[in-house]
């Protein structure tokens, strides 16, 4: 037992890896994936956040919290894009001919997504401090704030998997990801106060995840209330987790 774990974890990391290493010869795809959220960032700090009036007071420090969330579920949107990549291109029946553990190239491409994630919440956190925001609660509480973004979007690479395995194609599944990513992101917490919104608009927005995740992510950094929306946030997570991980794995090994 202790050996096969051994090999599935080196199998996951040997693919964890590769994915990475693409990154860094493709370089244009970091550079994507970090201009959107500091042209985002930049946006409503510059543009919206004199007009915006938030419980916090300073609109950066609102902001942040939310522009983290978005980060990671925009990025997300790159496993399943990743994924119908790799099956147009016919990698992934080379992936199954090899003696590999069958998740491994799913758990390779969520794990190097998350990392990528990490990479571009450290860049916006950076650029924030520039343009004024400071972590109110302490390095303890920032380090459960990014811990738990960054699970969050971990979560949702895998319903992006899902996606990709299921479309299997690359210009597809990118349209079809922001399609469902788009309207959670602009109907939270993340750039206006949910209490803002039209009442119907507003209902929905309070049992988005991301409204939890963002609240709860901006308790930590900034104080207030956590239990209630981190508890409902977990929930989601697990959820998600335990749907689309089970699905993601039958579906891959139904696309030959």
């Amino acid at each position: 037992m202790p050996t096969t774990l051994y090999w599935v974890l080196s199998d996951i990391w040997v693919l964890t890896r590769r994915n990475l290493l693409r990154y860094i010869r493709i370089p244009q795809l970091l550079v994507f994936s970090t201009i959107q959220p500091v042209m985002f960032l930049l946006l409503f700090t510059y543009v919206f956040g004199g007009a915006i009036q938030t419980p916090t007071g300073s609109y950066i420090d609102f902001l942040i919290p939310g522009i983290l969330v978005q980060t990671v579920m925009f990025g997300s949107i790159q496993t399943g894009l990743g994924l119908a990549e790799d099956l147009n291109k016919g990698l992934i029946d080379r992936f199954r001919s090899l003696p590999m553990a069958r998740a491994a190239v799913l758990a390779g491409r969520t794990l190097s997504d998350t990392i990528r994630n990490c990479f571009v919440m450290l860049l916006m956190v950076v650029v924030g401090f520039f343009l004024g925001f400071r972590f109110h609660e302490g390095v303890g509480k920032a380090f459960f704030a990014l811990a738990l973004t960054i699970l969050f979007g971990f979560a949702f690479s895998w319903v992006s998997a899902t996606i990709g395995l299921i479309v299997r194609n690359p210009e597809t599944a990118q349209v079809a990801g922001f399609v469902w990513v788009f309207p959670l992101v602009f109907a939270s917490s993340a750039f206006v106060p949910v209490e803002t919104m039209p009442s119907l608009l507003e209902a929905f927005a309070k049992i988005n995840p991301l409204t939890l995740t963002i609240n709860s992510v901006r308790a930590f950094m900034l104080g207030g209330e956590i239990a209630s929306s981190l508890w409902q946030s977990l929930a989601w997570i697990c959820a998600i987790l335990l749907l689309f991980i089970p699905l993601s794995v039958r579906l891959y090994k139904r696309s030959a």
